[in-house]
C-alpha cells in the first residue's frame, strides 16, 4: 500500500519544517517527498519584467496536469524526474531531480487543497496554521537568504499577489484538512499524531 500525504498552509506556515519532521519520524528510506512549488509553469517565454508581475499564488501558476501525473506515476511504484525551479528568475533549473517511489508519498504546498483534483490524491490532508505576521516574517527571511530578492519586491509581492490569494484560497482551503496544526514544526503532539497515523495506515 501506498498512503500519500498531504502538507498544505500559508506561505511561511512552517510547511518545511513540519515536513521534514514527519519524513524523521516515518523514516527516510521509506518517504517520497514532491513539492508543489517545483510545478510552476515555464515562464522562459516572458521577459523579466513580465515574469515579475506573474500572480505566482493562484492555482493557475502550476503545471498541476504534471504534478498529478508524478503523484499517480509515484503511487504506481514509477520514478519521476521532479523539475527543478530557479525562484530568482522565475524559470524552471535545468535538469531535474529523480524520485523514487517509497511507501509513503509525501507532496507539500500552499494550494494542495483548494482544488479538488489534487485533493482527491491524498489519503492524509495536514494543515499547518500560523499568524499572518509570522508568515510575512518568514517569508521575507527565505526570499531574501535563499531567493536573492530585496525587502522591496518581497513586500510588493506580498501584498499584490500573497495575501489576497492566501484569503481567496489558502485560507478557506484548511477545512478540508483532516488534521490542523497550530505552532508548525514547534507542535510536538500533532507532528507525532500525523506520523502514528500514518504507520497504522501503511500496516493494514
Amino acid at each position: 500500500m501506498t498512503v500519500v500525504l498531504g502538507v498544505a498552509g500559508g506561505s511561511g506556515s512552517g510547511k518545511t519544517t513540519v515536513v521534514d519532521r514527519i519524513v524523521s519520524q516515518v523514516g527516510p528510506e521509506r518517504v517520497a517527498v514532491v513539492r508543489h512549488d517545483r510545478y510552476y509553469r515555464e515562464l522562459d517565454h516572458l521577459d523579466p519584467d513580465e515574469r515579475v508581475r506573474v500572480n505566482f499564488d493562484h492555482p493557475d501558476a502550476f503545471d498541476d496536469d504534471l504534478f498529478v501525473d508524478h503523484v499517480q506515476r509515484l503511487v504506481a511504484g514509477e520514478a519521476v524526474a521532479m523539475p527543478r525551479y530557479d525562484y530568482a528568475t522565475f524559470t524552471r533549473g535545468a535538469g531535474h531531480d529523480l524520485v523514487t517511489p517509497h511507501p509513503v508519498v509525501l507532496v507539500e504546498g500552499i494550494l494542495l487543497f483548494a482544488q479538488a483534483r489534487l485533493r482527491d490524491l491524498l489519503d492524509v490532508k495536514v494543515y499547518v496554521d500560523a499568524d499572518a505576521d509570522l508568515r510575512l516574517l518568514r517569508r521575507l527571511r527565505r526570499d531574501i537568504t535563499e531567493r536573492g530578492r530585496d525587502v522591496g519586491s518581497v513586500l510588493d509581492q506580498y501584498e499584490r499577489t500573497v495575501r489576497p490569494m492566501h484569503l481567496e484560497f489558502v485560507e478557506p482551503s484548511k477545512r478540508w484538512a483532516d488534521l490542523i496544526v497550530p505552532r508548525g514544526g514547534h507542535n510536538d503532539v500533532a507532528i507525532g499524531l500525523v506520523a502514528a497515523h500514518v504507520e497504522g495506515l501503511l500496516a493494514t
